[in-house]
Order: C-alpha cells, then sequence, then structure tokens
C-alpha cells in the first residue's frame, strides 16, 4: 500500500519509498517462529516469562497465545528500531506504517491478543492521538494500552494524549529503558 509523502527526516533517511517492512508484519499471528504452542487435555498452558497465556478453544485444546504489540510508525527506521527493541524483551511485534492499517488489523479479529499498541504521534492520513482516540471510542479495543511517540518535546500534546487516555508518551529515539520501563507496567 503505497504511502504519502511524509516531510519528517526520518523518512527521508529511510528512503521515503514508504516500506512498511513487511517482514515485519504478522508476527502476532505467527507468533515467535512462525507457529503457535498446543496443550492437549484442558490443564493450564505453561508460561514463558510470565507472558503466555492460554486460550481454550472448543475441542478441549490449550493454544498458547503470547501477548502481541502493534508498533505503527511510517518512519521505517524507527518502526524496526521499536520493533528489534520489543523483541529483544521477547515480545511478538507485528509492524505497520499508518494508524489505518492498525485499526484494520485491529478490526478484523486477526490479531486476537493484543496487548499493547505503541505508535507515533505525527503520521499522515492520521495520527497517533487519532488511532488513540478511536481506541479509546471503541467497546472492543478501549482495554488495550496505547502508548503515543514522538521527536517533538510539546507538553500540551503530552497532555492532550495523556487525557485521551494514553498510557505514555515517549519521546524519540525509544531507548531500551524506555521499552523496559513500558512493558513492565503493562504486559507483565
Amino acid at each position: 500500500m503505497p504511502m504519502e509523502a511524509s516531510s519528517k527526516p526520518e523518512a527521508a533517511a529511510a528512503g521515503g519509498d514508504g516500506s512498511r517492512g513487511d517482514d515485519l508484519q504478522g508476527a502476532c499471528r505467527r507468533g515467535r517462529g512462525g507457529d503457535r504452542a498446543e496443550e492437549r487435555g484442558g490443564g493450564a498452558a505453561a508460561k514463558q516469562d510470565g507472558r503466555v497465556l492460554p486460550v481454550d478453544d472448543d475441542a478441549g485444546v490449550v493454544v498458547v497465545v503470547e501477548p502481541c504489540v502493534i508498533a505503527v510508525d511510517d518512519s521505517s527506521v524507527d518502526r524496526a528500531l521499536v520493533t528489534a527493541l520489543l523483541r529483544r524483551s521477547k515480545y511478538r511485534v507485528t509492524a505497520v506504517d499508518s494508524g489505518k492499517r492498525a485499526l484494520e488489523i485491529l478490526g478484523s479479529g486477526s490479531e486476537p491478543n493484543v496487548s499493547m499498541i505503541i505508535t507515533d504521534y505525527w503520521m499522515p492520513e492520521m495520527t497517533g492521538y487519532d488511532l488513540l482516540r478511536k481506541v479509546k471510542e471503541s467497546s472492543e479495543l478501549k482495554q488495550i494500552p496505547v502508548v503515543i511517540m514522538s521527536s517533538e518535546n510539546v507538553p500540551t500534546r503530552i497532555s492532550r494524549c495523556m487525557e485521551e487516555g494514553a498510557e505514555d508518551f515517549l519521546l524519540k529515539p525509544v531507548r531500551p529503558s524506555d521499552i523496559s520501563r513500558i512493558t513492565t507496567r503493562m504486559l507483565h
């Protein structure tokens, strides 16, 4: 899906081609390694680092589905950085280039275990703030924590996002300590 041109310097540094990093997409569906672990017999599923959630289907099979983070950024460089930091912390990530695409994934139900959305504030078509509002207005999605990122430290923007329901606001470049702090607080 082609992306509108961005005036952001990091988009130009990333080649400005609008690539989404498709190799980063779909990880929440596939899980790490491309599959899901199953355990027969209705017993509790094994936990890995406290982040595995059992889901019991109609056949009596417990399917282990790990929590997923949706990373949203129109900059392929920033999207890859956040994805790498989250994966280094052992989280599965689906990375997309727009708020619109994130809503499509959330609305389709193809990502059944989304535990957090981390999104850039300033993107074409739909800002991270607009994505936050749509998530918080949805009865099906409002429980998902949303973290906003921005390269601009604008106090009114930060306040507005927090008042609208953002769990946190990170300044770019995102650091490993930022990811550790938000994942410890929200995903454990």
